[in-house]
C-alpha cells in the first residue's frame, strides 16, 4: 500500500493531496500487519487532519498531518494537541512549551514555533482572516527589521483577532439588547420577557468566553517564567551556538602545545608553567561563563518585558470588552429590578382593592342580616306600624355607612394604603 507521509522540509511534517488521501486507513503500529485494509474507516486521534503551515516568509501550504507527526515536529505531548481538537470544546488557553507555543483562542487554534505556524484548517472567518493577515504582514515586513521575533508576531495577531472578534460580538449584543430592555420596561409581556431571557443567556455565555481570555492573559503576565519560556527564537539561537567553555578552552590553548609529542619528557619548569596556564584558562572560563550568564539574564529580562508589554496592550483591550459586558449585565439587573418594582406596585394595588371589597362585603352582610330578620314569618308589635320597616332600613343603612367609613379611617391611620 502507498505510504501516507513524505518528508517535509527537514522535519517530520508531510504534504499530501486531500482528495488522494481521503478514506485511507493504515494499521501500522497496531499489530495487524497482515489484516485487510478497510476503506473509509478512521480511528479517532490517529487520522490525519488538514493544517495550514505558514513560514517566516509568509508562504502558506495546506498539509495533511497526523498527531504523531506534529508531536515529533513540535516536541509536544498529546494532551496539548487535544486542546486543538475541533471535536471538543475547550476554553481559551495559551501554553508555552520547549519548542512551541500552543494557542487556542476561540476559533484560532494553532501551534507556533520559531520558524513556522501550524494552523488548524477551517472555513471559519477568523481562521481565514488570520492566515491572510499573517501572510500579508510577514511578506510586507520581510525586508524590514522588526523588534518582535516571529513567534511574538504570530501570537500578537491571534490576540488581536480574538479581541476584535469578541468586541464585535459584544457591540452586536449591545445593539440588540438595549432596545429590548427599553421596550420591556415600558410594556411587560410574555414576548418581551422571552426575548430578554434568550439575550441574557447569550450574555452569560459571551461573558465566560471573554473572562477566560482575560484570565489567560493575566496569568501569563503574572508569571515571568512562562513568558520567558515562550521566547522560542532565543532558545533556538542558544541551542545552535557552540558551548562557551569549548571556545574559551580552544582560545587559551597554546599552539606550540599541539605539536608536542606525548612521549617527550617534560621538565619541572615547563610543568609549572603549564599548570599556571591551566589556572589562567580556568579563571578565564569562569569569568566568561559569569559574563555570559549576566548577558543571557539581561536578554531574558528584556524579552520578558517585551512580551509583557505586548500582553498588557491586549489585556487592556479585553478588559475594556469585559467591562462592557459587566455594564450590560448591570443594565439588565436594573431593568429586572424596575420590573419587579412595577409588579410589586400592581400587586399592592390589587391587595388594596381586595381590602376595600372585603370591608364592603362585611358591611353589606350586616345589612342583609337585618333584612333577613324582618323577612321571617313571626308576629311582632313593630309590624303594626306601616312606617316602622322604612325606619329600620334607614337606621341600618346609616349604621353600615358609618361602619364602612370607620374601616377606611382605620386603613388610612395604619397607612395600609393612601386614600
Amino acid at each position: 500500500m502507498e505510504e501516507l507521509q513524505t518528508p517535509f522540509l527537514h522535519s517530520d511534517l508531510s504534504e499530501s493531496n486531500p482528495s488522494h488521501d481521503a478514506g485511507r486507513f493504515h494499521l501500522e503500529g497496531h499489530g495487524f500487519r497482515g489484516a485487510p485494509v478497510i476503506q473509509g474507516l478512521k480511528k479517532r486521534g490517529h487520522g490525519s487532519r488538514s493544517w495550514i503551515k505558514i513560514d517566516e516568509n509568509g508562504d502558506s501550504k495546506i498539509l495533511e498531518l497526523d498527531k504523531a507527526t506534529i508531536m515529533r515536529h513540535c516536541s509536544l505531548p498529546s494532551r496539548d494537541l487535544r486542546l486543538l481538537d475541533p471535536l471538543f470544546i475547550y476554553p481559551s488557553t495559551i501554553l508555552g512549551r520547549d519548542k512551541a507555543i500552543v494557542v487556542g483562542l476561540e476559533q484560532i487554534r494553532c501551534i507556533i514555533t520559531a520558524q513556522d505556524v501550524i494552523l488548524m484548517n477551517s472555513l471559519d472567518a477568523c481562521v481565514v482572516q488570520y492566515e491572510s493577515e499573517l501572510c500579508k504582514r510577514l511578506q510586507s515586513n520581510k525586508d524590514q527589521s522588526d523588534d518582535l521575533p516571529f513567534e511574538f508576531r504570530a501570537l500578537e495577531l491571534a490576540l488581536e483577532l480574538t479581541c476584535m472578534s469578541l468586541d464585535a460580538q459584544v457591540e452586536e449584543l449591545e445593539m440588540e439588547i438595549y432596545p429590548v430592555l427599553d421596550e420591556l420596561a415600558s410594556s411587560i409581556n410574555t414576548i418581551n420577557l422571552e426575548r430578554v431571557r434568550r439575550l441574557k443567556g447569550q450574555l452569560l455565555a459571551l461573558t465566560q468566553r471573554v473572562q477566560k481570555v482575560r484570565d489567560e492573559i493575566e496569568h501569563l503576565m503574572d508569571d515571568d517564567g512562562d513568558m520567558a519560556e515562550m521566547h522560542l527564537t532565543e532558545k533556538k539561537l542558544r541551542s545552535e551556538e557552540p558551548p562557551l567553555s569549548d571556545l574559551c578552552f580552544q582560545a587559551n590553548t597554546p599552539s606550540e602545545a599541539k605539536g608536542r609529542s606525548i612521549s617527550v619528557p617534560v621538565s619541572p619548569v615547563a610543568s609549572i608553567s603549564g599548570v599556571q596556564k591551566l589556572q589562567r584558562a580556568f579563571s578565564s572560563i569562569v569569568g566568561s561563563s559569569k559574563h555570559g550568564s549576566l548577558v543571557s539574564s539581561s536578554h531574558g529580562e528584556e524579552n520578558v518585558a517585551q512580551l509583557e508589554m505586548l500582553l498588557e496592550a491586549y489585556f487592556i483591550v479585553i478588559d475594556n470588552t469585559f467591562n462592557k459586558l459587566l455594564s450590560l449585565k448591570e443594565y439588565i439587573d436594573d431593568t429586572e429590578d424596575l420590573i419587579n418594582i412595577k409588579l410589586g406596585n400592581v400587586q399592592n394595588q390589587l391587595i388594596q382593592f381586595e381590602l376595600l371589597l372585603t370591608a364592603a362585603t362585611f358591611v353589606a352582610t350586616i345589612f342583609a342580616a337585618v333584612t333577613a330578620v324582618f323577612g321571617m314569618n313571626f308576629e311582632a308589635t313593630i309590624f303594626d306600624y306601616p312606617s316602622a320597616f322604612n325606619w329600620v332600613l334607614l337606621i341600618t343603612g346609616i349604621f353600615c355607612g358609618l361602619l364602612y367609613s370607620s374601616f377606611l379611617f382605620y386603613f388610612r391611620h395604619k397607612k395600609v394604603f393612601p386614600l
